[in-house]
């Protein structure tokens, strides 16, 4: 199986790596995990990830600096090939960003992404392990369950989501959006390389989806 990690600069690139070999090892499949930014080698992957982590105009911005790559995702994705979105790599699935300004997104799940309002004595950016609230089985979920806890850090999240493409939702200080999944595209907002277990095995279930 051949897994492409996006480098378009941003993103725990290296970390996101490891721990998709990590799970690769784990499940026991066979897998090569390249960091790359080649429109050619994103078309021939079995497995698409794109990791994010600062603003959604920059890291937008950045996927269209490299000429096609930003349309190799597109592509293949189109094509069946499964995705999974990280932090702002998921934030990107949406419609658009509203962070510093208006950036287009690829328009894969409904909604848009806009600044995090809380109670004072919710700090932002939210930081840190929070429990995530499933909302439905879906295959990514495989294996976890009440009380499992995930790593997040972001002041940013996705509102006016479909209730159907919503997998899992986190408290703080109300209802964000953790997961999502459309057909062959899915997405965490919180970081799965820094979610020790629950991570690797949502990362595990991802290398083997057949969507």
């Amino acid at each position: 199986m051949k897994i492409a990690v996006v480098d378009y600069n941003s993103g725990n690139l290296a970390s996101a790596a490891r721990a998709l070999a990590l799970a690769a090892e784990r499940e026991g499949i066979p897998a090569e995990v390249a960091i790359t930014a080649d429109p050619a080698e994103i078309a021939r992957a079995d497995r698409i990830v794109l990791p994010g982590q600062g603003a959604f105009a920059d890291c937008a911005h950045g996927l269209a600096a490299i000429p096609g790559l930003r349309q190799s995702v597109i592509d293949a994705t189109a094509g069946g090939t499964p995705f999974l979105g990280i932090c702002v790599g998921m934030q990107l699935m949406a419609a658009r960003g509203l962070e510093h300004e208006v950036t287009e997104g690829f328009g894969w799940v409904a909604g848009e992404i806009t600044a995090m309002e809380r109670p004072l004595e919710y700090r932002l950016p939210q930081m840190g392990w929070n429990e995530l609230v499933f909302a439905r089985a879906h295959p990514l979920l495989d294996g976890l369950g009440p009380g499992d806890h995930a790593y997040f850090v972001h002041s940013y999240a996705l509102t006016g989501a479909a209730p159907d493409e919503v997998l899992a939702t986190t408290d703080y200080g109300g209802d964000v959006v953790a997961m999502v999944a459309s057909g062959n595209r899915a997405g965490t907002q919180f970081h799965v390389e820094k979610s020790q277990d629950v991570g690797i095995r949502i990362l595990r279930n991802f290398l083997r989806w057949l969507p």
